[in-house]
């Protein structure tokens, strides 16, 4: 098991899950910022809006997970806070930083599209680093198996679901490069290719899962899942339907 403790500073201890999420959300904040001055905008707008929209999006995150763990916390909700333990839900990070970024930009007269077909590609390779993090503290792990890339997780054998996620981002991240260059597709589609790619792998992996949030007899991820993949494909015919899908995903070199 590896130790989740990178190193300590006098009484700073500092933990692999933290650098980790944040070498993710720098990754993801280089590749947004080469894209807007790619396109001709101001990356000062891309930098405020990480800096205000990452602690909201954690905090979706956390929200999300703590209140599905309810049962868990409820004895102890200092817990709660300890946010270095791990504990942190994308779909709640997503929700919360969708609607974030949606505000934000009306608020500085921005196309939301076009800041999320530049911000796609970042957030699914963030993703791809940052399942590295549940490794590091022995969570977001499946059933127990004896496939030849079975790996000692919690003690036995387990699917290694960090690791299927993180491949299956890093080949979402490629295909999401290459449609966000690609002439025919349409603003806006890039990121509800994202929506739908995401999510696609995340059904299937979550029914591996051994920490699923229920919802009844119902694995709560794979229900957003199905929802976001609906509502990616919705939007793409929609807004073709309707002619509102008129501009290029990005301005072509």
């Amino acid at each position: 098991m590896p130790d989740p403790i990178a190193f300590t500073i006098g009484p700073i201890t500092v933990h692999w899950y933290g650098i980790i999420i944040s070498s993710a959300l720098l990754i993801g904040t280089y590749l947004a910022h080469r894209e807007m001055i790619r396109q001709g905008l101001d990356p000062d707008f891309l930098y405020n809006l990480v800096l205000f929209g990452t602690p909201i999006a954690l905090l979706g995150a956390r929200f999300y997970y703590v209140v599905f763990n309810w049962q868990y916390y409820a004895n102890d909700p200092r817990q709660a806070f300890y946010i270095w333990h791990g504990g942190l839900a994308i779909y709640g990070a997503l929700i919360a930083a969708f609607l974030f970024g949606w505000y934000y930009t009306r608020k500085h007269n921005q196309s939301f599209l076009q800041i999320a077909d530049i911000a796609a590609p970042s957030l699914i390779i963030g993703q791809a680093i940052g399942r590295w993090g549940n490794f590091v503290n022995q969570e977001a792990y499946g059933y127990p198996t004896d496939l030849p890339w079975a790996m000692m997780i919690a003690g036995e054998m387990r699917h290694p679901t960090f690791l299927y996620e993180s491949i299956w981002n890093f080949a979402a991240f490629g295909l999401l490069l290459y449609l966000r260059r690609h002439p025919s597709v349409r603003r806006g589609e890039v990121f509800f290719a994202y929506l739908a790619l995401y999510s696609t792998g995340r059904f299937w992996i979550e029914g591996l899962r051994m920490d699923s949030e229920m919802i009844g007899e119902f694995r709560l991820a794979q229900v957003l899942a199905v929802l976001f993949i609906g509502l990616a494909f919705f939007m793409v015919y929609y807004r073709r339907k309707k002619g509102l899908a008129t501009e290029p995903a990005t301005p072509l070199d």
